[in-house]
């Protein structure tokens, strides 16, 4: 396994204690597409966000390549982020004045890879997500579709471990929603890319490998 979630719990506190994630265990295997499915406030998102660093839980652990990466320390966090994970949100969150190119490269100057490796790099990803003629355009003259997959290509950039994706198809048509789909399908086959996406599309479910069900914090048997 390359992710191992084990008795993981959530709780916000305040006058009435909300129970987001109530004692939750599975496994992802290396190269598998896996969605989050379940109804609105099931605790998919929040989920995702332990798995990812991005929050941390109340109790429990999760475990990636055999390491609990709850213990680690703030800085710990920040560069196993940088270095292993990737993330995909429904808002593309791409600054107005960086060209494509620019939003792809920007997290592999954090690396301390020279310039010219750098851009290659990111030329490459943008080619792979079908962006090869998009380099140079801004956020405003491309497609929500086409923003979307920029967003996949700064996600891809470093190479993740593992690819999260929440709700990345949200703010999509129909159309473009497919487009960003196949691709997860398409990398995940390919390179083996690992991804865990939450959505609440029930026609995703054709595109992943295995679906995890929420509701109310528990995972549905």
């Amino acid at each position: 396994m390359i992710i191992e979630v084990k008795n993981l719990k959530k709780t916000y506190e305040g006058k009435v204690p909300t129970h987001a994630l109530k004692d939750v265990n599975f496994g992802v295997k290396k190269g598998e597409f896996v969605a989050l499915m379940g109804r609105s406030g099931s605790g998919k998102s929040t989920l995702l966000h332990q798995l990812g660093l991005l929050d941390t839980p109340t109790a429990g652990q999760v475990i990636i390549e055999g390491t609990n990466i709850i213990s680690f320390s703030k800085q710990e966090r920040s560069d196993f982020r940088l270095k292993k994970l990737g993330y995909v949100f429904q808002s593309y969150a791409l600054l107005p004045e960086l060209t494509a190119l620019e939003s792809v490269y920007l997290p592999l100057m954090l690396s301390n890879i020279d310039k010219k490796e750098y851009i290659e790099k990111a030329s490459k990803m943008l080619t792979k997500v079908g962006l090869g003629d998009r380099l140079d355009h801004l956020p405003k003259e491309m497609s929500g579709g086409e923003q979307q997959r920029v967003a996949i290509a700064r996600a891809l950039v470093n190479n993740p471990t593992i690819l999260f994706a929440d709700e990345p198809t949200a703010n999509l048509d129909s159309e473009s929603s497919k487009v960003i789909l196949e691709l997860f399908k398409k990398l995940n086959k390919d390179i083996g890319q690992t991804i865990i996406m939450v959505t609440h599309e029930p026609d995703d479910e054709k595109y992943v490998d295995r679906v995890i069900w929420l509701k109310d914090g528990v995972i549905q048997k």
